[in-house]
């Protein structure tokens, strides 16, 4: 049979016309209900023993192709994954569910048969990224998508996917004339402001998620101005590298800055350690020194107060009190020392004496050596 319901826009194979002809500017030529009738006539022909029709079973066949004709030139069918856009002379009018669906023929009605649930996927900076690719080695770079000034004026390599799919139909049809490289325009402008607005090194780093969702908000907002009908699902960021003709000096600069943030930590923690322990021993010599003032303050009013108790007594019965400090004192001085009295009156040489202090003191020397003796 020459015609098949599975086509972009009717029940007819090779494009979305009717039977009465190819849709003005779609691929290739269609044949016209006549020539689909004669065919039909040729091999019915041919498959009569007589090679004629008769009357009745002619009148049947043509009402089989009638209704043949009607049933696939009136109707037309929407997979599951596709969303039905019909145009009455050009304007659009309904959407089709998936199914099967009633629609004039062409050229009253066309039908657009945009895959609405479908996610794509548009690779800016490379090329040859499918999802089954096992190595990465086939990947080609793209230096002109993906090389960024960043704000610091650094200059940045980026490979990223931008994962999309169809949200408004007759928007999607009739409002931007390529929509894949409408959002493939959208996505790099997009990641280059974001880009061009911040610094190298947090892109590099932590703030990829960061990226991903502010090039995604931005797209998304640059999409709905356009009346795109077009949902961004996701941006993936594949690679964010500095360009390969400086990239050593730069992985040079960023072992530098490692150990200077290692240097930094250790050395703040170091401070930790020793600011408590300095603190501690200032606040020792201040609780000592606090100490200290309290002890010779304490003495120093002890000894005003015995030294006025003194005076009191002293202007009482000065004699006696001055008698009594001057053995007290010569108490304290001769107390400790080894003395030798001398008579002045026995005569004018010294006389003799037995020094009993000596033998006080090597008694308790001898006593042990006598025990250890026994």
């Amino acid at each position: 049979m020459p015609w098949s319901n599975q086509s972009g826009g009717g029940g007819w194979k090779g494009g979305s016309g009717g039977p009465w002809g190819p849709r003005p500017g779609s691929p290739g030529q269609q044949p016209d209900l006549e020539e689909i009738l004669r065919r039909g006539q040729d091999r019915i022909r041919q498959a009569m023993p007589s090679g004629r029709m008769g009357g009745p079973a002619a009148v049947m066949i043509a009402a089989a192709l009638v209704a043949l004709v009607g049933f696939f030139g009136f109707t037309v069918r929407v997979n599951p994954e596709e969303l039905g856009v019909v145009l009455r002379f050009g304007e659009f009018v309904r959407l089709l569910p998936p199914g099967l669906n009633f629609r004039w023929p062409y050229p009253i009605e066309v039908v657009e048969l945009p895959k609405v649930t479908r996610i794509n996927r548009i690779e800016v900076g490379m090329r040859g990224t499918a999802e089954n690719r096992e190595t990465a080695s086939a990947v080609r770079d793209v230096p002109e998508e993906s090389l960024m000034l960043t704000a610091d004026e650094n200059i940045v390599d980026v490979d990223f996917i931008v994962f999309w799919r169809i949200s408004d139909a007759p928007k999607f049809l009739f409002n931007i004339q390529d929509p894949e490289m409408t959002v493939k325009d959208v996505a790099e402008s997009a990641m280059r402001e974001i880009v061009g607005q911040s610094d190298i090194e947090p892109i590099l780093t932590e703030a990829r998620a960061k990226t991903e969702a502010s090039v995604q908000a931005l797209m998304q907002k640059v999409l709905d101005s356009y009346n795109a009908g077009v949902q961004v699902t996701q941006v993936q960021l594949q690679k964010v590298d500095p360009p390969a003709q400086v990239i050593d000096a730069f992985r040079d600069v960023q072992a530098a800055r490692a150990d200077q943030e290692r240097l930094q930590n250790e050395a703040q923690a170091y401070a930790n350690r020793i600011i408590p322990e300095a603190k501690g021993e200032a606040e020792r010599i201040l609780q000592a020194a606090q100490g200290y003032r309290d002890k010779v303050v304490a003495e120093s009013k002890g000894e005003a107060d015995r030294f006025l108790k003194i005076y009191q007594q002293y202007k009482l019965a000065p004699d006696v009190t001055r008698q009594r400090m001057f053995l007290e004192t010569m108490e304290r001085v001769l107390g400790d020392t080894d003395k030798v009295i001398v008579d002045e009156k026995a005569g004018s040489g010294v006389v003799p004496y037995l020094p009993l202090s000596e033998f006080t003191k090597k008694a308790p020397a001898q006593a042990p050596a006598e025990e250890s003796q026994q």
